[in-house]
């Protein structure tokens, strides 16, 4: 803020008026800005204190919802692993059993890849107007084909339609610049064959294979029809249209690779162990552990009091003395502290997860989980006390659901977070206001101080007047 106060002494009076006026404005106004830059920095401390809770709060959303992943299972009771990576990779649910079994892999699920006849005017070639019809399991994708089309327009159309459904096109040129237009789909296993039609030239029955030696003339499957994968479990046959086995070994997944070494009945089986996941559980127990003791110590910091010079706690951090912390470590234990899904585990305690009494942290005991984990079953009751039977009652999804309206949008953390927005603004207004009255009051005082400067001039000047006029009458009267 510009001041209007001149430095320097009056010239009538000889005082320092700026001073003066500065002194009595900063007088004035400092009990005023006293209060607003002390509302300015709680203010501005708590909003700080709610973005550093929300993405403590956020970090461990991410952290419970990994450890709850469908996918990557981390409370999997027991888990697969493959003899033979290179062949198959396998994963286990939540419903797999102990046991070994013996795989091997005769052939891998293929999908269709056909091949029209060939065009000599390479990729520029005229392809006729009209509807492509695309047909696969009995269901039919049509393409518009628009006048003036080439085989290379016609690969871009049909890949701009039919990448939705797994479809898609290129073009082949060979050596004699003949080109051929390609299609193949990602779906998988016998009756998966496409065939064309529509579009004369394009017909291409991709349940019929083009043979070792094509003519130009020839159109049909590209290294042979779609199949199915064939695979032999412990002796039984098992096929499936796709490369993911599922349902073939209760709570197993195979995620088949390669056909196994071999031929005929030498092939050389890949060995498929699901073991009780003892260590798997215990590291994702410290994992839940771990994460949980970083949010609360990112909450302690944010609601402990911090010592003075003197050593007294008396500076407040941000969310000293608010409720809010408070409720949501309440709302966090009591899922702690509540039974789970029905069964021999129901609480963290029995597994060695415990609350320490002074801080308020997990603790784990590992050697009373080793404990628990000697009795038969106990895997899987781990995976079912953090995952749940269902959505709902597993301790990781209703951790979740505990914090959730503290971070949701619109939830208790943006709604406190809009309430300090106002305030700051309220704030700044306040502020807007003083510094409009200090340029008023300096302006005035100013103006007054000035006008008291010149008139103490006035008075200096008729004073020196008087006395230069009797100064000269006895200068007068001396001489007489």
């Amino acid at each position: 803020m510009a001041s209007p106060i001149l430095p320097g002494a009056g010239l009538g009076s000889g005082l320092d008026i700026g001073s003066i006026v500065t002194a009595l404005v900063n007088s004035d106004k400092s009990a005023k800005q006293t209060q607003i830059d002390t509302q300015t920095k709680t203010n501005t401390l708590k909003i700080s204190g709610v973005g550093s809770l929300k993405s403590a709060l956020a970090a461990f959303q991410t952290a419970l919802a990994n450890l709850n992943s469908t996918t990557t299972p981390a409370f999997a009771g027991f888990t697969a692993t493959s003899g033979n990576t290179s062949i198959l990779a396998a994963t286990s649910d939540n419903t797999a059993v102990a046991g070994n079994y013996s795989v091997v892999v005769q052939n891998l699920a293929t999908g269709s890849k056909v091949a029209s006849a060939a065009f000599s005017g390479g990729a520029a070639s005229a392809i006729p107007s009209g509807t492509l019809k695309i047909s696969q399991n009995g269901t039919d994708y049509n393409v518009t084909i628009p006048a003036n089309a080439t085989l290379q327009s016609t690969r871009d159309a049909i890949n701009t339609a039919q990448a939705v459904n797994g479809i898609s096109a290129n073009i082949v040129t060979d050596s004699s610049g003949s080109s051929r237009l390609v299609i193949s789909s990602n779906k998988t296993g016998s009756g998966s064959d496409l065939t064309v039609s529509g579009i004369a030239g394009l017909e291409i029955d991709g349940t019929q294979p083009m043979g070792a030696t094509p003519t130009a003339s020839s159109s049909g499957a590209v290294n042979g029809i779609a199949t199915d994968a064939n695979l032999t479990i412990d002796g039984l046959a098992v096929s499936s249209k796709s490369n993911t086995v599922t349902g073939a070994i209760s709570g197993l997944t195979l995620n088949l690779a390669s056909v196994s070494p071999g031929s005929g009945a030498s092939q050389t089986p890949a060995i498929v162990t699901v073991a009780t996941n003892t260590t798997g559980l215990q590291t994702s127990i410290q994992a839940f552990v771990d994460s949980y003791n970083t949010l609360k110590k990112t909450i302690d910091t944010l609601t402990t009091a911090t010592a003075d010079a003197d050593g007294n706690p008396t500076v407040s951090a941000a969310f000293t003395g608010d409720s809010l912390p408070r409720s949501l470590i309440s709302d966090m234990r009591g899922v702690l502290t509540a039974p789970g899904a029905a069964g021999p585990l129901s609480v963290l305690s029995q597994i060695g997860v415990m609350t320490d009494a002074f801080t308020g942290n997990l603790t784990f005991d590992s050697a009373s989980f080793t404990k628990t984990m000697s009795s038969n079953g106990m895997s899987g009751q781990v995976q079912q006390l953090f995952g749940g039977t269902d959505a709902n009652n597993g301790l990781l999804s209703r951790m979740s659901k505990a914090i959730d309206p503290y971070v949701a949008t619109g939830g208790l953390l943006d709604q406190r977070s809009t309430n300090l927005t106002s305030v700051a603004k309220s704030i700044s207004a306040q502020q807007a206001t003083l510094d409009l009255h200090v340029t008023s009051l300096t302006a005035t005082l100013t103006a007054k101080y000035n006008a008291m400067d010149l008139l103490v001039g006035q008075m200096k000047a008729t004073a020196t007047n008087i006395t230069s006029f009797f100064a000269s009458l006895n200068a007068q009267k001396s001489s007489s």
